[in-house]
């Protein structure tokens, strides 16, 4: 089992060993190659996903093929579909690896059976819950007001690793804004 991920419960959930322990007895590893699909639309959602390595894009296809990136899972960051998940219906989301990916996977019911005898992974999950909405509504506002220039400063900021690993495409998509403007707002950043 990945190190890392034992390092991060005891880090960052503050995990006892034996807590780690059966924690880590839930799970199933698994390696994707890059372009691998972990959650296709229409599919259920059955796993919570944490990333030890590499980098997932959470993301729905329009009626016109196009994509509209919701979420970059770098490592160190948990993914899912919430709504497939929380309710065992179709997703509405896809999930991929954009570069070859360590991945864990936890089975819902095995995960609500740790929360239920683990109160630190309770708590830990529900301080996850509550960054995730903090972080969307902020994105939502951004969204609706922001301009493609302080779109682009806030991605900076928020994933300043993330520029060298991700097609200009998938930022653009992420953004909201053509590739031709995200072309230029770097173009201009360039110059600064």
């Amino acid at each position: 089992m990945s190190l890392i991920l034992e390092q991060y419960l005891h880090e960052k959930a503050g995990l006892s060993d034996a807590d780690v322990a059966r924690t880590l007895a839930a799970v199933q590893a698994r390696s994707l190659q890059r372009g691998t699909m972990l959650l296709q639309e229409g599919q259920i959602c059955r796993y919570k996903i944490f990333v030890a390595d590499g980098l997932l894009r959470n993301y729905a296809v329009a009626a016109d093929g196009s994509e509209h990136i919701l979420q970059f899972c770098p490592e160190l960051h948990w993914t899912l579909d919430v709504e497939s998940y929380d309710h065992q219906t179709p997703a509405r989301f896809n999930i991929d690896a954009i570069e070859a990916s360590e991945v864990y996977l936890w089975p819902k019911d095995a995960f609500h059976q740790l929360l239920h005898e683990i109160p630190a992974l309770e708590a830990f999950s529900r301080q996850l819950v509550s960054r995730n909405i903090y972080s969307s509504r902020h994105r939502l506002v951004s969204a609706l007001s922001a301009t493609p220039e302080e779109k682009y400063q806030e991605f900076v900021n928020s994933y300043p690793g993330l520029l060298s690993r991700v097609p200009l495409r998938m930022i653009a998509s992420y953004l909201g804004i053509s590739l031709k403007t995200l072309g230029r707002i770097r173009q201009a950043s360039a110059r600064h």
